[in-house]
């Protein structure tokens, strides 16, 4: 499924990109100790995705990896860090700097019954990026509406113009934000789980509408989701969130068969096999993931890990090392032989 074609020119860049929430506390708190806290949501992780691609973000719920996705597109600011789009600085850029650029970076969010206006048509949700960036007359902006109502496969398109989204179904619904997306050629499209809360029936129809738009437009995609499985058959490469870190980053194919990570392992041993003969092994990851108000010191993996090696893995934090081939990974117990035994699955 994934798509082809020469990946080359880089066109998002997050160079140690940090996004801390501030904690509002009530008067009694503030009694006690007056220390700011801060959710460390993203804090200090590097990725970048190239033309045509799809860059996948992968972790269990709570990792970080929408906030990510709208910092890249600074639908939030920034704690720290730097976001480049085409080589340009977005970090900085003011509302008004930043307008232009709009139109070439979009997304698709997760839930089609929340992220539609009720109180809007079709037509008037998919019109609406075309009418703020100015793109047409009144006649021009029709016509482009009723051309991507098309691509997006809700057709004929004049059925749907003056409906309202609770008049379609979910599928159709995900279409309608699809279109809404792609209304202007976006160049980055940010993906938030965009088939999570679809049936499964209609889940590749959606996606492989997505790939096909995403041939047509040359666009680039961060592809978010919590299913490792879907990374396969989605993305180029991929990027494994833990806590607010990345912790191994790749191509998919060598992430998905040949993970550096022992949180990657874990994850990939989660997921079911569709074989009732299959001997399946038993997943070793324990317990819940931390608090990202208080994170565990070192690797935020280790309370957590089969194989961490303490005192190391808990006082001091591994650096993401490039292990051959674009395969990162940020762990202090690749190669040794815990951690091989781990990652044979034994």
């Amino acid at each position: 499924m994934k798509g082809e074609g020469k990946m080359e020119e880089t066109v998002i860049k997050a160079s140690n990109l940090t996004k801390w929430f501030p904690i509002r506390r009530g008067f009694l708190s503030t009694l006690f100790t007056k220390r700011q806290l801060f959710v460390r949501a993203v804090d200090k992780i590097d990725f970048d995705v190239k033309k045509r691609e799809i860059f996948g973000l992968a972790g269990e719920s709570g990792s970080g990896k929408t906030t990510t996705g709208r910092l890249a597109l600074r639908l939030i600011e920034p704690t720290s860090g730097n976001i480049h789009f085409k080589g340009k600085d977005i970090s900085s850029l003011s509302e008004s700097g930043l307008k232009p650029l709009r139109r070439k970076m979009q997304i698709i969010f997760q839930d089609p019954y929340e992220s539609l206006n009720p109180r809007m048509t079709i037509k008037e949700i998919v019109a609406e990026p075309l009418q703020v960036q100015k793109s047409g007359n009144e006649d021009e902006i029709k016509e482009k509406v009723s051309k991507i109502l098309e691509d997006v496969q809700l057709v004929p398109p004049q059925e749907f113009l003056e409906r309202f989204p609770h008049e379609l179904s979910g599928g159709q619904r995900q279409r309608v934000g699809v279109a809404r997306a792609f209304v202007l050629g976006p160049e980055f499209v940010v993906a938030d789980e965009p088939v999570s809360m679809l049936d499964v029936s209609i889940r590749g129809e959606i996606l492989n509408l997505m790939l096909s738009l995403k041939e047509k437009f040359g666009t680039s995609f961060l592809y978010i989701t919590h299913d490792i499985a879907l990374t396969r058959h989605m993305c180029d490469r991929v990027g494994i969130m833990y806590l607010g870190k990345l912790m191994e980053r790749g191509k998919t194919e060598k992430v998905v068969f040949e993970p550096l990570h022992p949180y990657t392992k874990a994850l990939i041993k989660a997921v079911p096999v569709p074989d009732p003969t299959s001997k399946r092994s038993d997943v070793i990851i324990k317990g819940e993931i931390p608090s990202p108000v208080n994170p565990p010191a070192g690797c935020r993996f280790h309370p957590r890990c089969p194989v961490a090696e303490l005192p190391l893995c808990s006082h001091k934090e591994p650096p993401m090392i490039d292990y051959g081939d674009e395969h990162c990974a940020a762990c202090h117990l690749v190669g040794k032989p815990g951690w091989e035994k781990y990652m044979a699955g034994t």
